[in-house]
Protein backbone atom coordinates (compact mmCIF):
# COMPACT_ATOMS: atom_id res chain seq x y z
CA UNK A 1 0.00 0.00 0.00
CA UNK A 2 2.78 2.47 0.91
CA UNK A 3 4.49 1.69 -2.41
CA UNK A 4 1.32 2.79 -4.24
CA UNK A 5 1.14 6.01 -2.20
CA UNK A 6 4.81 6.78 -2.90
CA UNK A 7 4.31 6.16 -6.63
CA UNK A 8 1.67 8.89 -6.91
CA UNK A 9 2.99 11.28 -4.26
CA UNK A 10 5.33 13.36 -6.50
CA UNK A 11 2.55 13.91 -9.06
CA UNK A 12 0.01 14.79 -6.35
CA UNK A 13 2.48 17.23 -4.78
CA UNK A 14 3.21 18.80 -8.17
CA UNK A 15 -0.53 19.16 -8.82
CA UNK A 16 -0.96 21.02 -5.49
CA UNK A 17 2.28 23.02 -5.74
CA UNK A 18 0.84 26.32 -7.03
CA UNK A 19 -2.09 26.18 -4.61
CA UNK A 20 0.25 25.40 -1.71
CA UNK A 21 2.69 28.14 -2.69
CA UNK A 22 -0.10 30.74 -2.69
CA UNK A 23 -1.44 29.39 0.60
CA UNK A 24 1.95 29.61 2.28
CA UNK A 25 2.53 33.13 0.95
CA UNK A 26 -0.69 34.22 2.71
CA UNK A 27 0.25 32.27 5.83
CA UNK A 28 3.64 34.02 6.04
CA UNK A 29 1.99 37.45 5.76
CA UNK A 30 -0.49 36.88 8.57
CA UNK A 31 0.10 33.72 10.59
CA UNK A 32 -2.73 33.03 13.05
CA UNK A 33 -1.84 33.17 16.73
CA UNK A 34 -2.63 29.50 17.30
CA UNK A 35 -0.66 28.20 14.30
CA UNK A 36 2.07 26.41 16.30
CA UNK A 37 -0.52 24.71 18.49
CA UNK A 38 -2.59 23.65 15.48
CA UNK A 39 0.48 22.28 13.67
CA UNK A 40 1.46 20.27 16.76
CA UNK A 41 -2.03 18.72 16.79
CA UNK A 42 -2.08 17.97 13.06
CA UNK A 43 1.41 16.49 13.24
CA UNK A 44 0.55 14.34 16.24
CA UNK A 45 -2.69 12.98 14.82
CA UNK A 46 -1.05 12.19 11.44
CA UNK A 47 1.81 10.33 13.07
CA UNK A 48 -0.62 8.29 15.17
CA UNK A 49 -1.81 6.89 11.80
CA UNK A 50 1.47 6.87 9.90
CA UNK A 51 4.27 4.40 10.56
CA UNK A 52 7.51 5.76 9.13
CA UNK A 53 8.95 2.23 9.04
CA UNK A 54 6.52 1.33 6.24
CA UNK A 55 7.89 4.21 4.16
CA UNK A 56 11.37 5.62 4.93
CA UNK A 57 11.15 7.59 1.67
CA UNK A 58 13.03 10.48 3.28
CA UNK A 59 15.99 8.16 4.00
CA UNK A 60 15.82 6.63 0.53
CA UNK A 61 15.59 9.81 -1.52
CA UNK A 62 17.13 12.72 0.40
CA UNK A 63 20.04 13.28 2.68
CA UNK A 64 19.95 15.37 5.84
CA UNK A 65 22.36 18.15 6.70
CA UNK A 66 24.84 17.11 9.38
CA UNK A 67 25.70 19.78 11.94
CA UNK A 68 29.07 19.73 13.69
CA UNK A 69 27.26 18.43 16.78
CA UNK A 70 25.75 15.61 14.68
CA UNK A 71 29.18 14.70 13.31
CA UNK A 72 30.72 14.60 16.82
CA UNK A 73 27.85 12.55 18.29
CA UNK A 74 27.61 10.00 15.46
CA UNK A 75 31.39 9.63 15.12
CA UNK A 76 31.64 8.93 18.86
CA UNK A 77 28.80 6.37 18.58
CA UNK A 78 30.60 4.64 15.69
CA UNK A 79 33.92 4.87 17.58
CA UNK A 80 35.46 6.96 14.81
CA UNK A 81 37.35 10.22 14.89
CA UNK A 82 35.08 12.99 13.47
CA UNK A 83 37.44 13.49 10.48
CA UNK A 84 37.32 9.77 9.68
CA UNK A 85 33.50 9.79 9.89
CA UNK A 86 33.39 12.77 7.52
CA UNK A 87 35.82 11.16 5.07
CA UNK A 88 33.89 7.87 5.05
CA UNK A 89 30.28 9.05 4.93
CA UNK A 90 29.93 12.76 4.15
CA UNK A 91 30.74 15.37 1.56
CA UNK A 92 30.42 19.16 1.48
CA UNK A 93 27.60 20.50 -0.71
CA UNK A 94 27.34 23.78 -2.63
CA UNK A 95 26.13 25.58 0.53
CA UNK A 96 29.18 24.34 2.42
CA UNK A 97 27.09 21.95 4.53
CA UNK A 98 27.95 18.38 5.37
CA UNK A 99 25.63 15.92 3.61
CA UNK A 100 25.71 12.20 2.87
CA UNK A 101 27.97 11.06 0.05
CA UNK A 102 25.06 9.06 -1.35
CA UNK A 103 21.38 8.23 -0.96
CA UNK A 104 19.71 6.02 0.09
CA UNK A 105 21.22 6.68 3.50
CA UNK A 106 24.08 4.36 4.40
CA UNK A 107 22.56 3.85 7.83
CA UNK A 108 19.18 2.61 6.55
CA UNK A 109 18.77 -1.16 6.71
CA UNK A 110 16.55 -3.45 4.65
CA UNK A 111 13.68 -3.22 7.18
CA UNK A 112 13.71 0.60 7.05
CA UNK A 113 15.35 0.78 10.47
CA UNK A 114 18.09 3.31 11.07
CA UNK A 115 21.28 1.78 12.46
CA UNK A 116 22.16 5.08 14.20
CA UNK A 117 18.59 5.98 15.23
CA UNK A 118 19.43 7.00 18.80
CA UNK A 119 22.15 9.41 17.61
CA UNK A 120 20.70 10.34 14.20
CA UNK A 121 21.17 13.88 12.85
CA UNK A 122 18.94 16.65 14.12
CA UNK A 123 17.47 17.05 10.61
CA UNK A 124 16.31 13.41 10.73
CA UNK A 125 14.88 13.74 14.24
CA UNK A 126 12.83 16.77 13.19
CA UNK A 127 11.71 15.59 9.73
CA UNK A 128 9.23 16.46 8.19
CA UNK A 129 9.34 19.61 10.35
CA UNK A 130 5.54 19.91 10.41
CA UNK A 131 5.49 20.43 14.18
CA UNK A 132 8.16 23.10 14.20
CA UNK A 133 7.50 26.41 15.95
CA UNK A 134 6.93 29.34 13.57
CA UNK A 135 5.94 26.81 10.92
CA UNK A 136 5.12 29.60 8.43
CA UNK A 137 8.84 30.40 8.19
CA UNK A 138 9.74 27.07 6.58
CA UNK A 139 7.20 27.00 3.78
CA UNK A 140 9.83 26.44 1.05
CA UNK A 141 11.09 23.39 2.92
CA UNK A 142 7.52 22.16 3.43
CA UNK A 143 6.78 22.54 -0.30
CA UNK A 144 9.69 20.15 -0.96
CA UNK A 145 8.78 17.75 1.85
CA UNK A 146 5.19 17.15 0.69
CA UNK A 147 6.65 15.49 -2.42
CA UNK A 148 8.81 13.18 -0.27
CA UNK A 149 6.73 12.45 2.81
CA UNK A 150 3.13 11.21 2.59
CA UNK A 151 2.54 12.36 6.18
CA UNK A 152 3.70 15.90 5.38
CA UNK A 153 1.41 15.92 2.34
CA UNK A 154 -1.56 14.84 4.49
CA UNK A 155 -0.74 17.38 7.21
CA UNK A 156 -0.65 20.26 4.71
CA UNK A 157 -3.92 19.15 3.10
CA UNK A 158 -5.57 18.90 6.54
CA UNK A 159 -4.15 22.28 7.52
CA UNK A 160 -5.69 23.93 4.44
CA UNK A 161 -9.09 22.46 5.39
CA UNK A 162 -8.84 23.56 9.03
CA UNK A 163 -7.28 26.94 8.46
CA UNK A 164 -8.95 28.70 5.56
CA UNK A 165 -7.04 31.87 4.72
CA UNK A 166 -8.77 34.82 3.13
Amino acid sequence: MMEEILKVLPAKAKEKHTENKKYFAKLRKKPPRNLDYMMQELHQSEFERTDCLTCANCCKTTGPLFTNADVERIAKHLRLKPQKFIAEYLRVDEDNDYILQQVPCTFLDADNYCSIYDVRPKACREFPHTNRKKFQQISNLTLKNVAICPAAFNIVEEMKKKLVLK
